[in-house]
């Protein structure tokens, strides 16, 4: 009986914390796409049923896009709909991490850890963006349960859900078969160690083998319409990271610091002094993990690893979204690594430890409660506001020019009469016929990179008339007027 209660007890903890979760993610749900979210839109979701599965793009996570296709079609097109997978596993993902987390560290650490992801502002904002990585996330998360199941307790049963999860994950997202080729390369180092020590547990060979082929095999089955249209997309993704003018791009410090930046807003040198302490505290994560589940750590560190192998190998950008799946990982290694603090820190002032693992837990609620508000300050990219802005603000045959690549979506999306600019030679043959012109910047700092004769002319020759915020990482729009 007691058991009973107490595992009520933990399920209702456990609601609460989803409940909390959905909450904070369905306000603001409907608010203006961003520039990826439309492409999506205009260029996979609008299309029939019969032709989503014949083109291979980076853009469109496939089991995402054939959900949120269901989704309008149920409910209409809005931006909610389009979203509405996203929130489903993004809330979901919390779920599974729970469990993740309780089989590790145990009921109370799994609250912690769950309560922390569902009020962190990553979380939140990933869950409303009409893209798979809320989904890899959650089948990430489920497979990391059944990988260290499985491990601990082989069984067929297990390692064939294991294998369907790793299917739907990587039909997700391609990069989901990081995860997933992370956790098989740890079970081939247990294996061969286990066959030099003549230590083979029954089923550890057999069953695990099952899983990962059938995993692979129904992932290319679920691939197979754009499989030769992947592998010439893959393999022609480093010409264009080679030309892109944002070189840090491919640099893996950037992509630590602006998943951080993304959270903090511009914050100096404290960006990087968080940084560190992710690091710093996710690698004492994990050696607290050493004893309750010694494949945990070198799980995530595995995967970490050979996402960035594997992305700079094949000259791709290493965008902090590529981690995403990491997420809950990392906040589990987190919060552990803050508990041996809490200890070590006790010890020397002989203090129970136990106080200041509270009073840190609360501070680090207060800390991401206060970081998630962020999401609900601006769009994540305002497009919309932008476009209607300046056809409510031009002027009688005022022409207006988008500059850089999302000129696309005011001419295609929203059917504007505007011209385009990519390059100086484009922004100098307009300058020299032209006086009275408003210029649409999306992505300013891309975009003036690109086209610097027009960055240099803001200075002085133009008037911003408006900035448009965005809490994407280069997600302002700016306007401006050249008299």
């Amino acid at each position: 009986m007691a058991n009973l209660l107490a595992n009520n007890r933990e399920y209702l903890v456990l609601t609460a914390i989803l409940a909390l979760a959905l909450v904070l993610r369905l306000v603001g749900l409907n608010g203006p796409m961003w520039y990826d979210e439309i492409l999506t839109l205009d260029r996979h979701l609008r299309l029939p049923w019969g032709e989503m599965m014949q083109d291979y793009s980076m853009n469109y996570h496939y089991l995402f896009s054939l959900q949120s296709k269901l989704a309008i079609a149920i409910f209409g097109e809005s931006n909610w709909a389009v979203r509405l997978p996203a929130i489903a596993f993004g809330v979901g993902a919390v779920g599974a991490m729970w469990f993740l987390a309780r089989d590790i560290a145990g009921t109370a650490i799994a609250h912690l850890t769950a309560l922390l992801l569902a009020v962190s502002y990553h979380h939140i904002w990933f869950s409303q963006n009409a893209r798979g990585y809320t989904e890899l996330a959650f089948w990430g998360t489920l497979g990391f349960i059944l990988f260290l199941r499985g491990m601990e307790r082989p069984t067929l049963k297990i390692w064939l859900a294991y294998g369907l999860t790793l299917a739907l994950g990587t039909f997700t997202h391609l990069t989901g078969a990081f995860l997933f080729a992370a956790q098989g390369g740890v079970w081939v180092a247990i294996l061969v160690a286990a066959l030099i020590k003549g230590q083979m547990k029954p089923g550890q060979l057999r069953f695990p083998a099952v899983g990962f082929i059938f995993g692979a095999v129904l992932t290319i089955a679920l691939y197979a319409p754009v499989l030769p249209s992947l592998l010439a997309t893959v393999g022609a993704v480093s010409e264009t990271s080679g030309v892109d003018v944002m070189v840090e791009y491919q640099n893996p410090l950037w992509s630590l610091l602006e998943g951080v930046r993304t959270a903090l807003g511009s914050a100096g040198m404290v960006v990087a002094l968080v940084a560190g302490a992710i690091v710093f505290l996710s690698v004492l994560g994990g050696i607290n993990t050493r004893k309750a589940s010694p494949l945990y750590g070198p799980v995530v560190g595995v995967h970490v690893l050979l996402t960035l192998v594997l992305l700079l190998a094949l000259g791709m950008r290493i965008w902090p979204r590529f981690f995403f799946a990491d997420i809950g990982f990392l906040m589990l290694l987190i919060v552990l690594g803050v508990r041996m603090v809490c200890t070590w820190t006790g010890g020397i002032i002989r203090v129970p430890s136990g106080m200041f693992f509270v009073a840190s837990s609360v501070a680090m609620l207060l800390l991401s409660g206060a970081l998630a508000t962020r999401n609900y300050t601006a769009p994540k990219q305002n497009l919309v506001g932008a476009f209607e802005y300046v056809e409510n603000t031009r002027q009688a045959g005022e022409q207006v020019y988008a500059v850089g690549f999302a000129s696309e979506v005011f001419t295609g999306h929203f059917g504007a009469d505007w011209g385009a600019i990519m390059t100086d030679a484009d922004y100098l043959a307009v300058k020299s016929t032209t006086k009275a012109t408003i210029f649409v910047v999306p992505f300013p700092a891309r975009s003036l990179r690109k086209v610097a004769a027009l960055d240099a002319d803001t200075k002085d020759q133009m008037t911003l008339m408006r900035r448009f915020p965005g809490t994407l990482g280069d997600g302002a729009i700016l306007v401006f007027r050249r008299e």
